[in-house]
């Protein structure tokens, strides 16, 4: 069940970010209201599951979810740059992240 809250923290944090960046530095109330609503859900979720998950672990995960889902949705929803380096650097992201997860012992 930790696994399951951790991923959804990630695919949380992936939102928060494009919150972030729909919010115009949170000068628009919807988009800033979800950058809220999501990065506190995120947040949430993400200390439930390290009442079982080890800090490191989880942590990394987390951050490593967030940050290989935006990396992605950018290329994808934004035209952000997918140069092969980028995208050779997030599937290094991707890599640790399942890595950490099978070396895991719960």
């Amino acid at each position: 069940m930790s696994w399951i809250l951790l991923s959804i923290a990630g695919v949380l944090e992936i939102a928060f970010a494009f919150g972030m960046k729909w919010s115009d530095g949170f000068t628009r109330l919807t988009p800033a209201l979800f950058t809220v609503a999501t990065g506190l859900s995120s947040v949430f979720l993400l200390s439930i599951s390290l009442r079982t998950l080890p800090v490191g672990t989880g942590y990394a995960v987390w951050t490593g979810i967030g940050a290989a889902g935006t990396a992605i949705l950018g290329m994808i929803v934004l035209g952000d740059s997918a140069a092969p380096m980028r995208v050779l650097c997030i599937v290094l992201i991707l890599a640790g992240v399942i890595g950490l997860k099978l070396v895991s012992g719960n």
